[in-house]
């Protein structure tokens, strides 16, 4: 179960994490994908509506939690490469705790907000009750996605990338034969979708956990593992908030982008949603970057390789340029087949056409920084995160999208263009970043926070 990636070569070991995280990411992806995708066979576009809204909150949910136990992910490797076992049986106690009781806690929050939440997506009438339905399941299985993703994040830190991708096509698997028998064969609509995705992620948190009792780690984990420490929480919380918070904050910029489109009328929301679902599954391979660099970088600075842990991330920024500009050219040509696969209807594949062309560009730089975070989180120097993030947001992508909108009511063209811009500006602020930072000798092992 255990990896050590601080030795041979990087380009090799970036491929060899990778490709498993990302085809683990892209079965979780593709959990929201076929609730939308099968909605669409069977319903109408209000219920498409309703998915895609309600999908789009438990994205949010599910990527800030995926943020937070980056803090795991980076102090198990960084034990890992420093070949401190104590130590990282403690980050894997003290984590499995701090994320149980919060998930409990988030359950029950949002258990009492579900229809606050979904007025404030200025979800269309049309679609109230049926986001309400979604949210409502959703949210009973909360403590299920914080445990896969938790399961997981201790399995990336210890540089095993292959197993969470067992677990998760189990219950991918899981959830499109559930989806087939709610929304198809008993007609339950968004509600149908949203119970096949909690009871397969509950699969999940099953299969993981078997799988873990058979499974030698070559960690002692005891009781007071479990116990909190403040010394095992305080490094976890330091990389794991900041990252949280920017994942957040990208969320809701998303969300606000989302109510704007939702203002324009069903056709337009319902083509934004259906772009949004596109782009998270295009995202997969600049996404897995972002923990593969953290994974392979957090174990070689743990180990004093910093030569490593910088090739890590000119190798990773490499490969997402380059498939951010394959992928944004063959959009151009099948961007109405792409949007027409979950609605046909002529006004939606036409808005959804143009806004997909020119959002796609912003895979290709979202790569890029996403990268640079990686990178950063290694180092404990998670904050630049959240700061090139909210720059981009507040000064180009929110404000920008908005006028867009009102400057452009016939089109969601410059819209699309909105985000790419936003991305842009966050590779040119990480690239400062990582000058200044050393510049100052802030990027060495021995001085890591």
């Amino acid at each position: 179960m255990e990896k050590d990636l601080t030795t041979g070569s990087v380009f090799q070991n970036i491929v060899s994490f990778s490709l498993p995280y990302l085809l683990a990411y892209f079965l979780q992806t593709l959990y929201g994908m076929a609730d939308l995708f099968i909605t669409g066979q069977f319903s109408g576009t209000a219920d498409i509506t309703a998915v895609s809204i309600g999908s789009q909150v438990m994205h949010m949910l599910t990527v800030m939690i995926v943020g937070l136990a980056m803090g795991a992910t980076i102090s198990i490797g960084r034990a890992v490469g420093a070949q401190e076992r104590r130590r990282a049986a403690l980050s894997i106690g003290n984590s499995v705790t701090l994320f149980m009781a919060l998930s409990v806690a988030l359950t029950a929050l949002l258990l009492a907000l579900v229809r606050p939440i979904v007025q404030a997506m200025s979800t269309p009438a049309e679609a109230v009750e049926g986001t309400v339905q979604y949210l409502t399941i959703c949210f009973v299985g909360i403590p299920c996605i914080t445990a896969y993703n938790i399961i997981s994040s201790i399995f990336r830190g210890l540089g095993d990338s292959k197993s969470p991708m067992y677990f998760v096509a189990v219950a991918c698997a899981a959830n499109i034969g559930l989806d087939y028998l709610f929304i198809g064969g008993l007609d339950m609509g968004p509600a149908g979708a949203a119970l096949g995705t909690t009871l397969s992620q509950a699969l999940s948190v099953v299969v993981s956990l078997v799988f873990i009792t058979r499974q030698k780690a070559g960690l002692s984990l005891q009781k007071d593992c479990f116990r909190p420490r403040r010394e095992v929480l305080a490094p976890i919380l330091r990389v794991g908030v900041p990252v949280a918070l920017q994942d957040g904050f990208v969320q809701v910029s998303f969300i606000l982008i989302t109510i704007i489109a939702n203002n324009r009328g069903l056709n337009d929301a319902a083509a934004v949603g259906i772009v949004e679902k596109v782009i998270s599954f295009v995202f997969l391979v600049p996404s897995s970057m972002l923990s593969t660099v953290s994974a392979l970088a957090a174990q070689n600075v743990g180990a004093g390789k910093d030569d490593r842990a910088a090739r890590t991330l000119r190798y990773a920024c490499t490969l997402c340029l380059a498939f951010g500009l394959a992928v944004g050219v063959a959009v151009q040509f099948a961007a109405g087949g792409i949007v027409a696969l979950f609605d046909s209807t002529p006004a939606v594949v036409t808005a959804g056409s143009q806004y997909i062309r020119s959002y796609i560009w912003d895979c290709m730089f979202a790569g890029v920084h996403f990268s640079f975070c990686g990178y950063f989180c290694a180092y404990g120097r998670s904050g630049i995160s959240f700061v090139h993030n909210a720059i981009s947001i507040v000064l180009v992508r929110i404000p920008g999208a908005y006028f867009m909108s009102r400057l452009f009511p016939d089109t969601l063209l410059p819209m699309g263009c909105a985000a790419a811009a936003g991305s842009l500006l966050s590779v040119l602020v990480c690239v400062g970043a990582l000058v200044w930072l050393r510049r100052r000798g802030a990027l060495k092992s021995a001085g890591a926070a």
